[in-house]
């Protein structure tokens, strides 16, 4: 009895000839051409247009770092980031109380939600900064007495504005965050011996950020697009500092589109600052970090590299 064994695919075939290599023939997807030419036109014709326009783009290289306009850069960065400390401590603060079992903390804390978030900011800051026509004296008892237009200037209707109406919005995302933490890591905390208090220090808010932390970055970066409503109660932020510089020099669309790059490069910088505080915060629960924008350009080009060298041979 004979025992048939595997031939090996290096073996010869009956014929006493060695089996062809086998030739893959990579699936080409027109479709990915066609949207990429399509996409490339459009920016052409965007381009020309924009080439063509009747704008003196050397007023936006005079004026992008403009005294005036680095003034207004650092007047919007200063209220926006107030603004998102005292959303997110006040935020904090009601989401606590709305997840309270007693009845009056909550019902304010929905309240005080409700009406921040059904109302514009537009209206909240216009509201603040006429607020001396309902108040004209602010009286604190013995602890402070002023006029009410030397009190809320400018700056404080906008910090007020922003930061009151973003800390609706940190309630509910603090709220999610902590809703996300299983309830047995709180039995555990409490059979430890741990008050409510350090169980929600400890415990509780640590492993929320992980929830809290992207949403936060995203309010952060909108409430420093929203800060351009600041113009309206007449604090000097970018806007309205291109908007004066843009009046007084007949270039209004030239500042615009200065403003327009100082919003870009803000926002870029501190979604960069997102994208790493989020990358630590997820160091305990994914198991591979996500590549950071250096190390995807790199993958990028080596890709890329690869596929040229393999055209080549090809060829």
């Amino acid at each position: 009895m004979s025992s048939s064994q595997p031939t090996s695919p290096t073996e010869a075939t009956p014929g006493g000839s060695p089996p062809e290599a086998i030739k893959a023939i990579p699936v080409r997807h027109y479709g990915r051409y066609v949207a990429a030419v399509l996409v490339l036109a459009l920016l052409a014709l965007l381009v020309n247009a924009f080439a063509g326009a009747d704008l003196r783009w050397s007023a936006v290289g005079e004026f992008l770092f403009d005294d005036q306009v680095l003034e207004g850069v650092k007047n919007t960065i200063v209220v926006s980031v107030l603004a998102m400390l005292m959303g997110l401590v006040l935020g904090v603060v009601l989401s606590v109380m709305r997840m309270s079992k007693n009845p009056v903390t909550s019902s304010v804390a929905w309240g005080y939600i409700w009406f921040f978030r059904g109302t514009p900011v537009y209206v909240q800051l216009l509201l603040w900064f006429n607020l001396a026509l309902v108040f004209p004296i602010l009286n604190l008892g013995p602890v402070y007495k002023d006029e009410m237009t030397d009190v809320m200037t400018p700056f404080m209707a906008a910090l007020l504005g922003l930061g009151l109406n973003e800390a609706a919005y940190m309630a509910e995302i603090c709220r999610a965050g902590i809703d996300s933490v299983d309830e047995g890591q709180t039995e555990a905390s409490q059979a430890l011996g741990m008050k409510s208090s350090q169980n929600m220090r400890r415990i509780v808010l640590p492993q929320a950020m992980r929830v809290i932390v992207p949403p936060t970055g995203n309010e952060f970066i909108n409430l420093l697009k929203t800060s351009s409503l600041c113009a309206v109660v007449m604090f000097e932020e970018t806007l309205r500092k291109a908007q004066n510089i843009g009046n007084t020099s007949s270039a209004v669309v030239e500042l615009l589109l200065v403003a327009t790059i100082w919003y870009l490069a803000i926002t870029t910088v501190f979604s960069i600052g997102q994208f790493y505080l989020e990358r630590r915060f997820a160091r305990g629960s994914s198991r591979q970090l996500p590549a950071t924008p250096w190390q995807k350009v790199k993958q990028n080009l080596t890709t890329f590299s690869r596929g040229t060298g393999a055209g080549a041979q090809s060829a």
